[in-house]
């Protein structure tokens, strides 16, 4: 008796394991909207859990004084980069990423780098992200990406990388639904991940609600929310 239930615990945890090892995290940082559209088209063709990373210290314009402030984060960095005091401050973030097989990144590019705020968090999870399949999606007005995977590569030294990143600029945005489904096939998505079949693009109104049911003009800027019948979560 002892025995048999040994097995049939020893048997469940397995299952657990499996099942974390199948599942999606998306992780995103969104300063112009542009990168949030292109993980609400993601998420209706896969199935997996979004987090999204918001800066400690709200309403800041990036931009401003000919780019001054985003200049000043990226350049802190890169002088010191191995340095924790060097990345702007971010939200705290409860999400586990032991529940998690996969992570998709999905971040802007800042002047030929990954945004700051997305550096801060993979600076202090990526290393729990060691052996994990990672996929990058970098959303940009024009320019390359190839600086942005240097920064990825180099916060999450130890992922399984998928075999190709996904850029979206500009004048490719309204595209996103069909270029993304093309990367998750071109990438063999549900062989390297063991995750159910992609579901095939389509135009999905946003649709916003409260834990009450009740619809949403916008996200909030906190706590549990539904996105199209998704559980979301910010932090």
């Amino acid at each position: 008796m002892k025995r048999n239930f040994i097995v049939m615990v020893c048997a469940m945890l397995m299952l657990l394991s499996a099942n974390a090892s199948a599942k999606t995290l998306v992780v995103y940082y969104s300063y112009t909207n542009n990168c949030r559209e292109i993980v609400t088209t993601l998420t209706s063709q896969i199935e997996a859990d979004v987090l999204e990373i918001q800066p400690a210290e709200k309403g800041l314009k990036y931009e401003a004084n000919n780019y001054a402030l985003g200049t000043q984060l990226l350049n802190a960095i890169k002088a010191a980069p191995n340095d924790a005091s060097s990345y702007p401050a971010i939200d705290p973030v409860t999400t586990s990423l032991s529940d998690y097989g996969t992570v998709i990144i999905v971040t802007p590019l800042w002047w030929s780098q990954m945004a700051a705020p997305m550096q801060t968090y993979l600076f202090n999870y990526g290393g729990q992200m060691a052996g994990k399949n990672v996929g990058l999606i970098v959303s940009s007005a024009s320019s390359g990406i190839s600086s942005v995977v240097a920064d990825c590569k180099r916060l999450v030294p130890d992922g399984n990388y998928f075999s190709e990143n996904l850029w979206i600029n500009h004048s490719s945005h309204s595209n996103r639904a069909s270029l993304i489904q093309n990367w998750l096939t071109t990438v063999n998505y549900n062989t390297v991940t063991g995750i159910s079949k992609i579901q095939t693009a389509q135009n999905t109104p946003i649709r916003i609600y409260d834990l009450n049911g009740r619809l949403l003009n916008q996200k909030p800027s906190k706590g549990i929310y539904i996105v199209n019948g998704k559980k979301r979560i910010a932090e």
